[in-house]
C-alpha cells in the first residue's frame, strides 16, 4: 500500500472555517486562558419540544456514549456503577491499580475479575462495553501480579518483527481478555517511536518501531487476533504521540515543533486496509493541525483530517476525559462540549485522576443541556450511537 504523504498545505487545507473560527474565538484570550467554545459542527436549533422518544430516551442514548471507571473488585445492586449500567451506561473500563489510593482497584485474580465482569454484564439492559488497556509490557492491567501471564511489550515485538511471533504474542494478549469477558482493548499503539526518550511512548516500550512498515504489519497481526476472538480494538494515539516529551495524563503536552507528517501513515494505512475498529484522539496539542485546541477537542483534527482526509467513518474514542491536559485548561463541561463538537463519539472517564461517582449523571446533564440549547443536535447524538454500536459485543 502506498505510504501517506500529505504536504503541510494539504493537511491545513481541510481545516478551513473550523480552525478560523477557533482562532477568532481565541484572539482576545490571554495565553493561559481557556479559549472560547467554537461554533458547533452540527447545526441545531434550541429544542422547545420534547426530545425524540422523550427526555428519558435521550438520556439513555447519551449515557450509551460514555465509558466510566469505578472502584471495587465486586459490585452489588447498591453500587452507583451498577445503577449507571442499569440506566444505560455504554461501558466500563477496568484497572488493576487505583491511582489515588495505590491499592487494588478492579482486578485481584482471573476468577474474581471474571465474576465482576459477569455481574456488570448481567446488570446491563444492552450490550455493555467492557474495556481495558492491555497493550503488553508495562501497560497491561492483566499481569503477573494478579494471576495473568506476563506479556512482552510492543517494542520487544517490533524489534523481533516476526509475523509468527507477533501472532503468538497477540493471541496470548487476547486469551486473557476473552477469559474475563472484556470486549474492547485500547490497543494497538500505532504511534511511531520517533523520540525514544518520550516519557509517554518510547521510554515505556509502547511503540512497535519508528518504521511505519513495522508498525503497520505488527498492528495488523494484533488486530486480526483480537477480531478472531470477538474483541474490538482502538488505534491510538491520533494524530501521533511518538514525539511527545511528556504524558498527557499528568501534564499538557505540545508536539507542535516535533510532530512529523509521517506519523499519520500507520493510521491511514490501517484505515484503508479496513482493519481499524476505532481510533483514539489524543489530548496532545499540535499547532501544525490546530492553532488552539488539542487533537481530542479539535474539529480540524478529528472531523477535517481524520474523517475527511483519511476517510475514517467509524467511531472516534477519547483518551481519558479527566486527564490533566484537559481538565486543567477547560474544565469538565467545556471539554465534553468541545469533544462532541470536534466529532468524538465515545467519551472515556477513567475516574483515576479524580474519583467522581456522579460523573455519569453530571456528563449526561451537560450533554442534555447542549441539546436543549442547540449546540448539539439529537441527530448528532444518534450518529455517535450508531458508530459506537459497532464496538459493542454481539449477543
Amino acid at each position: 500500500m502506498d505510504s501517506v504523504h500529505l504536504p503541510r498545505r494539504l493537511l491545513l487545507a481541510g481545516i478551513g472555517s473550523a480552525a478560523l473560527a477557533t482562532v477568532a474565538g481565541c484572539e482576545s484570550q490571554s495565553p493561559g486562558a481557556t479559549p472560547a467554545t467554537p461554533r458547533p459542527t452540527t447545526t441545531a436549533r434550541p429544542s422547545r419540544t420534547a426530545a425524540r422518544g422523550g427526555e428519558a430516551a435521550l438520556r439513555r442514548k447519551i449515557a450509551s456514549l460514555l465509558v466510566v471507571g469505578f472502584r471495587g473488585d465486586r459490585v452489588s445492586d447498591r453500587d452507583w456503577i451498577v445503577k449507571a449500567v442499569r440506566g444505560g451506561l455504554g461501558g466500563v473500563i477496568l484497572f488493576d491499580q487505583d491511582l489515588e489510593t495505590k491499592s487494588v482497584r478492579n482486578i485481584r485474580s482471573p476468577e474474581q475479575v471474571t465474576r465482576l465482569v459477569k455481574s456488570l454484564k448481567d446488570a446491563s439492559p444492552g450490550r455493555l462495553i467492557v474495556s481495558i488497556d492491555q497493550e503488553g509490557g508495562r501497560t497491561s492491567r492483566l499481569n503477573r501480579s494478579n494471576g495473568f501471564p506476563a506479556t512482552r511489550s510492543e517494542a520487544e515485538i517490533g524489534a523481533e518483527d516476526s509475523s509468527a511471533a507477533t501472532r503468538d504474542w497477540a493471541r496470548g494478549l487476547v486469551a486473557s481478555l476473552a477469559r474475563i469477558g472484556a470486549n474492547l482493548n485500547y490497543a494497538p499503539v500505532v504511534d511511531l517511536n520517533v523520540n525514544p526518550d518520550s516519557r509517554a511512548i518510547g521510554k515505556l516500550g509502547r511503540s512497535f518501531s519508528a518504521d511505519p512498515d513495522v508498525v503497520v504489519s505488527n498492528a495488523t497481526e494484533e488486530i486480526q487476533a483480537h477480531r478472531a476472538a470477538g474483541v474490538k480494538t482502538v488505534l491510538k494515539h491520533f494524530p501521533g504521540l511518538g514525539s511527545a516529551a511528556g504524558n498527557t495524563d499528568f501534564e499538557v503536552v505540545d508536539v507542535s515543533d516535533t510532530w512529523q507528517e509521517r506519523e499519520l501513515e500507520p493510521f491511514q494505512r490501517l484505515i484503508q486496509a479496513g482493519v481499524a475498529d476505532s481510533v483514539m484522539a489524543a489530548h496532545v496539542l499540535n499547532r501544525q493541525l490546530d492553532p488552539a485546541y488539542p487533537a481530542s477537542l479539535s474539529t480540524a483534527t478529528v472531523t477535517d483530517l481524520l474523517r475527511g482526509r483519511l476517510g475514517w467513518r467509524g467511531p472516534v474514542v477519547s483518551d481519558d476525559m479527566q486527564a490533566v491536559a484537559i481538565t486543567d485548561r477547560y474544565g469538565a463541561a467545556a471539554a465534553v462540549a468541545l469533544a462532541l463538537q470536534a466529532g468524538l463519539d465515545l467519551l472515556v472517564f477513567a475516574n483515576q485522576q479524580v474519583y467522581n461517582p456522579r460523573v455519569v449523571d453530571e456528563t449526561v446533564d451537560t450533554i442534555m443541556g447542549l441539546v436543549r440549547t442547540g449546540r448539539i443536535s439529537e441527530d448528532r447524538i444518534d450518529q455517535s450511537v450508531t458508530r459506537v454500536d459497532s464496538l459493542r459485543p454481539k449477543r
